[in-house]
């Protein structure tokens, strides 16, 4: 029996266009990696992918002359983005290694669509659709291993690592997004991350927090972080780091009724200098160090709503319920609530004639503080002068 996916990225006018160019110029034209994945498995899809026979210089050529606009985006590698209707859909020419270094790979160009799933990092994304949504699977494992939900790498776990190290952690990152999370992760995957975990130290920093931030996004990312531990990888990205509160966390914020947020989980996790060794933005890097802040201090729930404001108040909460093994109070969350709507009611003006320079500073901290621990109750005419 024949797999067929039926989706509306698939009859959408940028994908038929595109499509159109390469076949009626005799070309192959085939979808391929998540798009098809995540068309099989009902999951959402976010980019196009084709891949094609014909040559990178070609696919200029035909994308001008059907009033396309192509984008040589990585023309030395095969790659050019066809631009249909603002939609951007990524065209590559069949391709097959020639030699990698663990970063990079040299590619040749080829006419077979098999050396071109070879290449591959999984057998799940090693799958294809032609335009009328007919699913080829060239290796024949790939459709039965997205069925089981199994992540594997082809053929020799070792070799892929080799080829390119950043998939030691995109194993685990789709492990934790399209796997059978509680099923357990391949053995043989796991054993050669294992024993290549030293070759993550090769890769750039901003390729390595992508990923983590990515796989610390996914539903339920507790089991592919605990064998990430358990093989030594987590130890390599992130020293210090520790695995076993992420699963409580994951079940507190399920109950508490928030999103997954990687920066939320990242602060549990630990480890020395994520920020940096993570390359996060100056935004996340504040951010990150708010929450730890937030969840080692002795601040009170309506002290944490006062100064974080409702989203990272409820954040702390989660992670200081997750270590302490117990879900949000409500109580506690009605009052961080009730703090991210409090106003302090006195300003520096209305103390600028009794104090000046520092000492105006320290009565207005003063003041704050006794405001706060009043649950927010006292006045300004309480706190003056």
């Amino acid at each position: 029996m024949t797999e067929r996916i039926e989706a509306e990225w698939l009859a959408s006018e940028p994908a038929r266009r595109v499509t159109a160019m390469l076949e009626e110029a005799g070309h192959q034209a085939w979808f391929v990696g998540g798009c098809v994945r995540n068309a099989l498995l009902g999951e959402p899809v976010s980019d196009l992918d084709l891949t094609t026979d014909a040559r990178p210089e070609r696919v200029v050529e035909l994308a001008g002359a059907a009033g396309l606009k192509p984008v040589p985006t990585g023309i030395e590698h095969g790659t050019v983005t066809v631009v249909a209707r603002g939609t951007p859909i990524e065209v590559t020419t069949f391709r097959r290694d020639v030699e990698t270094d663990g970063r990079r790979a040299t590619v040749a160009f080829s006419d077979d669509i098999a050396e071109d799933a070879a290449r591959r990092d999984f057998t799940m994304n090693a799958l294809y659709a032609d335009a009328r949504g007919q699913v080829a699977d060239p290796l024949g494992e790939g459709l039965s291993d997205l069925r089981a939900r199994r992540l594997r790498f082809i053929g020799d776990p070792h070799e892929r690592i080799r080829e390119d190290y950043l998939r030691i952690l995109r194993f685990f990152r789709f492990h934790a997004w399209y796997g059978e999370t509680h099923g357990g992760i391949d053995a043989d995957g796991l054993a050669a991350c294992a024993e290549l975990a030293e070759g993550i130290g090769g890769l750039s920093r901003e390729r390595v927090g992508a990923e983590m931030l990515k796989l610390m996004a996914a539903p339920d990312p507790a089991p592919a972080v605990a064998s990430m531990a358990i093989s030594g990888v987590l130890m390599r990205v992130l020293p210090g780091a520790a695995s076993d509160p992420l699963s409580v966390l994951v079940h507190v914020e399920e109950e508490a009724g928030l999103a997954p947020d990687p920066l939320r989980r990242l602060a549990l996790v630990g480890g020395e200098e994520a920020a940096e060794r993570l390359r996060l933005s100056r935004k996340q890097a504040a951010r990150l160090e708010r929450l730890r802040e937030g969840f080692e201090s002795l601040q009170a729930p309506g002290e944490l709503g006062y100064r974080l404001g409702t989203d990272e108040a409820l954040d702390v909460l989660a992670l200081r319920a997750a270590l302490s093994g117990r879900e949000i109070e409500a109580v506690s969350r009605e009052t961080a609530l009730a703090g991210a709507e409090a106003r302090f009611p006195v300003k520096a003006a209305d103390l600028a004639a009794h104090f000046a320079g520092p000492a105006l500073g320290e009565a207005l901290r003063e003041r704050e503080a006794r405001w706060i621990a009043s649950g927010f109750s006292l006045t300004r005419d309480d706190l003056l002068p």
